[in-house]
């Protein structure tokens, strides 16, 4: 008599393919140069499609270093430095040595840098209650719960060096 353990395994691979293939499939509609052109139109703002990611980057993550946000990004850093500076020339975010190594340079959003991303939010609302509008209220809350949990868990894993 086969294990029930080998059967239970072949299914948490199978859910876990699935799991993979759908995270795949979100990663790859928010990584397209087009969303953001979307996210960019809806929200109303005026910013070069390379720099809006960047921005909404600092934002949640600020203060941030360009190494650390290149990584986060999948981008190298000398074009993040680059981006950055720009980004900076156009006021909406300024750079200040670290604030526990100095010889770190930090990004952090200015006030208009935060307007601009509090549009996006806006936008990012509208774009979600049109997705989830047919989906009962439980299921939006056990998919946030389950997705912050993954999430962090994930988060927790060491890095691969």
């Amino acid at each position: 008599m086969p294990s029930r353990k080998s059967v239970q395994n072949t299914h948490n691979e199978a859910l876990l393919r699935e799991l993979h293939g759908a995270l795949v499939d979100i990663v790859s509609v928010m990584n397209r140069p087009q969303r953001d052109a979307v996210m960019i139109r809806e929200a109303g703002i005026s910013l070069d499609r390379a720099l809006f990611p960047l921005l909404v980057g600092i934002e949640r993550l600020g203060p941030i270093g360009v190494v650390d946000l290149a990584d986060r990004a999948g981008r190298d850093h000398t074009t993040v430095s680059r981006q950055v500076a720009k980004l900076e020339s156009l006021g909406l975010v300024e750079r200040r040595p670290g604030a526990t190594d100095r010889r770190v340079r930090e990004a952090v959003v200015t006030a208009e840098g935060k307007a601009m991303t509090d549009k996006v939010d806006a936008a990012r609302n509208r774009i979600g209650r049109d997705i989830f509008e047919s989906w009962p209220d439980e299921d939006v809350q056990s998919l946030v719960r389950l997705m912050r949990r993954f999430a962090d868990q994930i988060k927790a894993l060491p890095d691969a060096t």
